[in-house]
């Protein structure tokens, strides 16, 4: 499980946050800060991995407590949630070691998509082993990568139909072909087959082949 630390100045939409964290597999709310000098007392007092971090705080800046963080050695990582939206504060967030930046307003599915790249690329860091350019650059790819939000699908899918797809996927213990997925999803094949290759593409999905006896071989998807 994924432990996470929301710091908002403001309290409901602290609150709003949390519970969207919430509703995503594999991560919890460790606490909620409405202060730097909060978020830094959780930090003291929690398990924590990731920190949903805004910029303006009472007591100082998003930035100033990432620069901290960094030069104190604490490995936490942050991505950075916050209405600030001028490049000079987004380039020093990259500068100062956010994984990532989420502007606000968000919608639920845009800050999914930020969590579950930053949970894909926890799995790839903990296999270990050496890394092929591909590998790396799935790595630094893959926060940024494509996910299925409404925002970012191309034109003609739909982020329902995404989520089921990806529900059946995360939830299968095997690799499934196109036509267990649709049925399981309750899709045509075809339409099943469609948003797999869309989440192959943005790195979600592993295709692997399986080969009979006889004729071509099929095709199998497990989430990444």
């Amino acid at each position: 499980m994924i432990n996470v630390v929301v710091v908002d100045d403001d309290i409901q939409v602290a609150k709003i946050n949390a519970a969207y964290v919430g509703k995503v597999p594999g991560f919890q709310v460790s606490c909620l800060a409405h202060t730097a000098a909060q978020a830094h007392e959780a930090l003291r007092t929690h398990a924590v991995d990731l920190i949903l971090l805004d910029h303006y705080l009472p007591d100082g800046t998003g930035l100033q407590m990432v620069s901290s963080l960094r030069s104190r050695g604490i490995p936490t990582d942050v991505i950075m949630v916050t209405a600030a939206r001028d490049i000079t504060t987004v380039q020093a967030a990259m500068r100062h070691g956010a994984l990532q930046y989420l502007v606000k307003p968000f919608t639920f599915a845009g800050l999914r998509s930020k969590l579950e790249g930053y949970a894909a690329l926890r799995r790839t860091f903990e296999s270990g082993g050496q890394a092929e350019q591909s590998e790396v650059d799935r790595i630094f790819g893959a926060l940024g990568a494509a996910g299925t939000g409404a925002t970012e699908l191309p034109k003609g899918h739909s982020a329902a139909t995404a989520d089921r797809v990806r529900s059946v996927l995360r939830t299968a213990d095997v690799a499934l072909s196109a036509q267990d997925v649709a049925e399981r999803a309750g899709l045509s094949r075809q339409t099943a087959q469609r948003y797999l290759k869309l989440l192959e593409r943005a790195g979600r999905v592993r295709l692997t082949l399986r080969y009979g006896e006889t004729g071509r071989p099929e095709h199998r998807y497990a989430w990444v």
